[in-house]
C-alpha cells in the first residue's frame, strides 16, 4: 500500500532529485562577537532575542543589545561547528557566537525545516570531519557550503517535514513525561527516607564512619596499565561508563589477595569531580583509582547497601577544594550522617524506590526504554525519509 509520500515521489519525481550545493540554494548568515562572561551578563529573562553558544548554552538580550545587522529573524538552521558539530532549527529572532553561522531560504521552492532534518541526519558525517582537523572537533564555512543535498518538489520536502515533526513531538512528550516522574521520583524518595517526626518509626541517627570503614582500592601505576587487556581500570572521569584503561589478571589477583575491594552490591562513590556519583559494584573483575573512587566496608548488619545508595543520591555531600579540582575527603565522609530505621523497613524503603528507579532510569524497561526504543525507529524512518534517487542530468 501507498503512503502519501509515496504517491508525491511517484508523480512529481520518479526520474529522481537534483542534489545541490548549500552555498547554491540557501543564504548564510554571521553571528555576533561575543564571550562567554558577556552572554552571561547581558541575559535578561524573556527578552526576545535568544543567542545560542555551544551545546545547551542560550542567553536573551533585547535587540538593542546587539548590533542589528548581527540579529537574523528569518527561520534559519544555525551550524554549531566547535566542540559537539550539530545543527538547530529556530524560526525567532536570533544570533549566535561568531564561530558559528547560519543558513536560511529565500527560495520559495526550499523549506529550510526540511534542510534542517537532513543535516541533522548528516551529523555523525560533519562530526567525522570536526575530529580530523585538530585537537578541537571542528568544521570550516566551506565543509557546509559544499555540501550537497537532495531538493525533491516542495509538496514532497512539506509531507517529510510534517512526519518528523510529528516523531519528534511524540519524543518530547516522552522525555517531559520522564522528566515529570524523576521529579515526582525524588520528591518520593525524600519523603520516605525523612523520618522527622512524620512517622511513627524507631530509628538512629549515625555517621558513616560508625557504619564501616571508607576504603580504596591500591593505587595503580599509569606504566600498570594497557589501552586494553583483561580487567577493566576505572579513573573518575570513566567511572559507570566505559573503562579508562585495563590492568593485567595477575595484576588483579595479586592487588585483590592484600589490599581493600569492594564487594558486591558496595556503593561506590566517586570523591573527586562529580563529586558523590555513584555505581553499585555488581562484582565482575574490576578495577577503581584509588582515593577518587570509594565505598563504606558495609557488612549490611546496621544498614543494607541499597538503602545506601539511595541516601547517598539525596545527600548534600561536604566538598573541600584540594587544588583545582574538588574533592571528597574521607573526614566528610566519615562525619556524614544518616537516619537508619530497622533493617525490614530500609528492605520496604529500597522495594518501593526500586519501582521508582527501574522506571526513570533502567534502559531495559520503564520510560528510557521506550524513549530508547522510539528513537531507533525515529532514526530508521529519518534515513529512510531523506534517500533519494539522485536525477541524472
Amino acid at each position: 500500500m501507498m503512503t502519501n509520500l509515496d504517491c508525491l515521489i511517484a508523480e512529481l519525481c520518479p526520474d529522481g532529485v537534483e542534489y545541490r550545493e548549500l552555498c547554491n540554494c540557501l543564504i548564510r548568515t554571521k553571528g555576533t562577537k561575543i564571550t562567554a562572561e558577556q552572554m552571561q551578563q547581558l541575559n535578561k529573562e524573556n527578552a526576545p532575542v535568544k543567542i545560542f553558544a555551544g551545546g545547551k548554552t542560550v542567553a536573551y538580550f533585547d535587540y538593542d543589545d546587539l548590533p542589528e545587522d548581527d540579529i537574523q529573524t528569518n527561520p534559519s538552521v544555525i551550524v554549531k561547528s566547535r566542540g559537539l558539530v550539530e545543527f538547530e532549527y529556530y524560526d525567532k529572532p536570533f544570533s549566535h557566537k561568531n564561530e558559528f553561522w547560519a543558513y536560511h531560504s529565500q527560495n520559495e521552492y526550499i523549506d529550510i525545516k526540511y534542510v534542517f532534518y537532513y543535516l541533522r541526519n548528516q551529523e555523525s558525517y560533519f562530526r567525522n570531519v570536526a575530529k580530523s582537523m585538530g585537537s578541537l572537533p571542528q568544521i570550516s564555512i566551506p565543509v557546509t557550503e559544499k555540501f550537497k543535498i537532495p531538493l525533491p518538489p516542495l509538496p514532497i520536502q512539506q509531507e517529510i517535514v510534517r512526519i518528523l515533526d510529528k516523531f519528534t513531538a511524540l519524543e518530547a512528550e516522552l522525555e517531559a513525561e520522564l522528566e515529570a516522574r524523576k521529579k515526582q521520583y525524588e520528591c518520593y524518595r525524600d519523603l520516605l527516607l525523612n523520618f522527622d517526626g512524620q512517622r511513627d518509626v524507631a530509628v538512629q541517627c549515625m555517621t558513616l564512619g560508625e557504619i564501616g570503614r571508607v576504603s580504596m582500592c591500591k593505587r595503580i601505576m599509569k606504566a600498570e596499565t594497557t589501552p586494553d587487556g583483561d580487567v577493566p581500570f576505572f579513573k573518575i572521569g570513566t567511572f559507570g561508563r566505559e573503562p579508562d584503561a585495563y590492568i593485567s589478571q595477575e595484576k588483579y589477583d595479586e592487588y585483590r589477595k592484600v589490599y581493600s575491594f569492594p564487594k558486591k552490591g558496595d556503593i561506590l562513590i566517586s570523591a573527586a569531580g562529580t563529586i558523590g556519583r555513584t555505581v553499585i559494584y555488581d562484582g565482575e573483575p574490576a578495577y577503581y583509582q584509588d582515593s577518587n573512587i570509594v565505598w563504606i566496608d558495609n557488612d549490611e548488619n546496621k544498614v543494607l547497601n541499597k538503602y545506601l545508595y539511595y541516601c547517598y543520591s539525596m545527600k548534600p555531600w561536604m566538598v573541600s577544594n584540594g587544588g583545582t579540582i574538588a574533592r571528597l575527603y574521607n573526614d566528610n565522609i566519615n562525619k556524614t550522617k544518616i537516619t537508619l530505621p530497622p533493617l525490614p523497613i530500609q528492605q520496604e524503603i529500597v522495594s518501593i524506590l526500586d519501582r521508582f528507579d527501574t522506571l526513570v532510569n533502567d534502559i531495559t524497561q520503564g520510560l528510557p526504554a521506550e524513549i530508547a526504543a522510539r528513537r531507533k525507529q525515529y532514526e530508521y524512518y529519518r534515513n529512510k525519509l531523506l534517500t533519494f534517487k539522485e536525477k541524472v542530468s
